[in-house]
Order: C-alpha cells, then structure tokens, then sequence
C-alpha cells in the first residue's frame, strides 16, 4: 500500500491548513488511519485517528477542538483539518495506515501502524 501525503505550507498563527493523504494499491476501507508528527528535535507523536468506518475518531490533547480527522471511503482518502494553528503545531506531519479488516477500532501508537507516507511540513509563523 502507498500513501501520499499533501496540503502542508507556511501559515500564519491562527491560521488553517487542510491535510489529505491519498491511499493507493489496497483496499482503503481494511485500514484504520492515523496521523503523527515531528517536530525538529522531538520525537514522533501521535496527533489524530479514525476507524476504518470513520465512526470513531480520537486526537492528542493539544489538538482536541482545532484539528478534525476525516476519510473518504470512495476516494481511498483521509484528511487532517487543522484550525487555530499555533507555532507548537510546526512538524513533518505523516499519515500512517494500519490494517484491520475485521474489527472497528482505533489505533494511536506509532509502531501500530505498517504503512506510512513521505510526510508534508506544516511551519506556523508566529
């Protein structure tokens, strides 16, 4: 399975960016999706999750309220919304897929997840 990871650029404090990952060469459905972080310096952290349905979402505290996880199901697509940006919110972000055709849950640590994207930079200017 491949993903591509697109929508990061320059923005300014309190400004909104709008992720997608394209999923391609499975079947996106078996897949629950995540999205992670890093920032320079730090490690990898987790910043949202959805189910493979789209019925359960869960997200970092720091985001919870200003980023919202979605997918498309018929466009093999998941994305990241991402309002009231603040300098903090500065990393490579990266979707990462994991399969679970059976069961209908979550997933919000990074060694879940077999599949990653090339990440997408996101700078918020203070």
């Amino acid at each position: 399975v491949q993903l591509q990871a697109s929508g990061g650029g320059l923005v300014q404090a309190g400004g909104s960016l709008r992720l997608s990952c394209v999923v391609s060469g499975s079947t996106f459905y078996d897949y629950i999706m995540g999205w992670f972080r890093q920032a320079p310096g730090k490690e990898r952290e987790f910043v949202a999750t959805i189910s493979r349905s789209g019925r359960q979402t869960d997200y970092t505290k720091s985001v919870k309220g200003r980023f919202t996880i979605s997918r498309d199901n018929t466009k093999n697509t998941v994305n990241l919304q991402m309002n009231s940006l603040n300098p903090e919110d500065t990393a490579i972000y990266y979707c990462a897929a994991n399969p679970s055709p059976f069961i209908d849950v979550l997933r919000t640590i990074a060694t879940n997840y077999e599949n990653w994207g090339q990440g997408t930079l996101v700078t918020v200017s203070s």
